[in-house]
């Protein structure tokens, strides 16, 4: 990979970006990012007034964008458009709250043509939080 920025290569832009860095990666095979979701962000007034919690949506997103960046890091397939193409599985092991660091880990799989599956995690403070598989596809 070059010295430009790992977020780059993410079709995403703000304010949908759910990972702030990436501390690890193994071009098209392996992706470790962070994110801390703020307690101010807009989605969690609603969930739960109170009591807020990261939505897992959210979690299984920013999961995804990390395997994307994973995948897209290949020298040769910079170009490629991304787009979460399946949920496997995805199971929520301890809520996640704001202001919480959350580690973030994609590794590749298996591909089949467009599709590459990876196998995600997410935790806080090394404590599992969520764990499955996505499925990636893409487009040149």
């Amino acid at each position: 990979m070059t010295d430009s920025n790992p977020l780059d290569l993410l079709p995403h832009r703000a304010p949908f970006v759910f990972v702030d860095r990436i501390v690890e990666l193994e071009p098209g095979l392996r992706a470790v990012g962070v994110k801390k979701i703020a307690a101010d962000e807009w989605y969690l007034r609603g969930h739960f007034p109170g009591n807020p919690l990261v939505p897992g949506v959210i979690l299984v997103e920013a999961l995804a964008q990390v395997a994307g960046i994973a995948l897209n890091s290949e020298q040769h397939k910079v170009c490629r458009r991304t787009y979460l193409s399946a949920i496997r599985s995805m199971k929520f092991l301890r809520p996640v709250l704001p202001d919480e660091e959350i580690t973030l880990v994609a590794q590749r799989r298996a591909q089949l043509g467009n599709l590459t599956q990876f196998a995600v995690a997410a935790s806080v403070n090394g404590t599992a939080a969520a764990e499955g598989e996505v499925v990636l596809g893409w487009v040149s």
